[in-house]
């Protein structure tokens, strides 16, 4: 499944937020891939980043990763970055941006 995301980055911190994706921990990095994800790309326009994912699940994605230590530590660095944030609990799963359009 692909779902698409939003979330803010404060204004002060743009920089921060861009050093912090150069160096994702490889942790991380493997726990979201074991969550059955095969892609997620971030783009930026300002201070609004728009996510799209390649999921086999996204609830499960969420599941697996809300209270793992290495997201949750991930999570808290990005609080402290964004004004709007990614949400990872049961809740979230239905916080992808809707399709408006495809061709």
């Amino acid at each position: 499944m692909r779902i698409a995301l939003h979330t803010r980055v404060r204004a002060d911190r743009i920089e921060e937020y861009e050093a912090a994706h150069r160096a994702v921990p490889e942790e991380l990095t493997a726990a979201i891939r074991a969550a059955g994800v095969d892609s997620w790309t971030i783009w930026r326009s300002g201070r609004e980043l728009f996510h799209v994912l390649e999921c086999e699940d996204y609830a499960r994605l969420l599941g697996e990763l809300e209270h793992l230590p290495v997201n949750v530590g991930w999570q808290a660095r990005m609080a402290d970055l964004l004004d709007v944030t990614h949400d990872y609990s049961e809740l979230g799963a239905g916080a992808g941006l809707p399709v408006v359009w495809q061709l």
